[in-house]
């Protein structure tokens, strides 16, 4: 399942996204885990060292190489320059699993205490500030995404910016859930209204956890603002303290509440049916309403000629991507140097 975490800053999104992470990961499962956040804590909240941050190689700042890898030999993009972010796979894309050898999670992630891959869009440089928007970063964690198959037991995690930003981009139709993280507050709740509103339009599916629950009063509030989108809540933790002192204790030192929340939650996410038809729609139009509105005028380039409408995104895409590089290894642009 893909999950995304968001809300506004300060709710606590980055943190029950290092939580959610370590939970699946500790559980056995496998995850990529995304910092998809112009703050990028979601590494430090894993307890990834600094040094081993500062090495890793920003998605946002290696998106020629990531389109190389992703176009593989798809007829419909004669090079990687053609690609922009929303450009939506096709027969002969490279496909990425979660399993096995990926080598986007090769090239760019790291190995995080607990299992889970992380990888991040990268932050502002001084070459950004005044021409440049976070949304160019944001593409590049978009088009992983779109080539990523998730199998059963599999999880692909991200840290969105804060507040209703993130629906400035397709991206936020790229999960199969939305946890929107909203402290008992009129303003923790005004972002999840935002949210609700953008989200309706194109089916995305928001469920709210709230954070920083005291007591059955703070969870009437939050019953009566955001009703039954309210799906579980997580009270105040020693243990989160910790980890915002820099320490990072052992998961099974989380409350047991707390603990049964990020249970719940996988739960929850489990429950959600899998619709990669839908996935491959909401894709393919987004990608046709940025060609309209701004990319081909940009570019110069027929974008729109690049749908391949007889294609779905799916497991059975995933197994003829892979045939397809069994055959003919040397086709793969993964394969070289490392």
């Amino acid at each position: 399942m893909k999950i995304a975490f968001a809300g506004k800053g300060g709710s606590g999104k980055t943190t029950l996204s290092a939580l959610f992470t370590r939970f699946l990961a500790e559980s056995g499962h496998t995850v990529a885990a995304i910092d998809a956040d112009i703050n990028q804590n979601l590494g430090a909240a894993l307890g990834v060292p600094a040094a081993e941050l500062a090495a890793l190689p920003p998605l946002g700042g290696r998106l020629a190489e990531l389109k190389e890898l992703l176009r593989g030999d798809n007829p419909r993009i004669p090079s990687a320059g053609d690609m922009v972010k929303t450009t939506p796979p096709g027969r002969g894309s490279r496909l990425l699993g979660l399993d096995g050898d990926n080598p986007v999670h090769r090239r760019f992630g790291l190995r995080a205490p607990g299992g889970a891959v992380l990888m991040a869009t990268g932050p502002f440089t001084s070459e950004d500030l005044g021409v440049a928007c976070y949304h160019s970063k944001v593409g590049a964690a978009e088009l992983y995404l779109n080539h990523l198959v998730d199998g059963a037991g599999e999880y692909a995690v991200a840290d969105l910016t804060a507040g209703a930003d993130s629906f400035a981009s397709g991206l936020f139709t790229r999960f199969d859930v939305t946890f929107l993280v909203a402290e008992p507050t009129l303003r923790g709740v005004g972002v999840y209204r935002q949210y609700a509103d953008y989200a309706r339009e194109h089916d995305v599916r928001i469920m709210v956890v709230g954070n920083k629950v005291e007591d059955e009063a703070d969870l009437e509030f939050l019953h009566e603002h955001v009703g039954d989108a309210l799906v579980a809540s997580f009270g105040h933790s020693r243990f989160v303290r910790a980890m915002e002192k820099g320490r990072h204790p052992a998961l099974s030192e989380l409350e047991g509440a707390n603990l049964k929340t990020l249970a719940w939650m996988r739960d929850t996410v489990d429950a959600v049916p899998k619709d990669w038809e839908k996935f491959t729609r909401q894709g393919v139009e987004f990608h046709l309403r940025n060609a309209e509105a701004w990319a081909e005028a940009a570019t110069g380039r027929d974008l729109r000629g690049q749908v391949d409408h007889g294609f779905t995104v799916g497991p059975e895409a995933l197994a003829e991507s892979r045939r397809a590089l069994a055959d003919d290894p040397a086709a793969d642009p993964a394969v070289g140097p490392r």
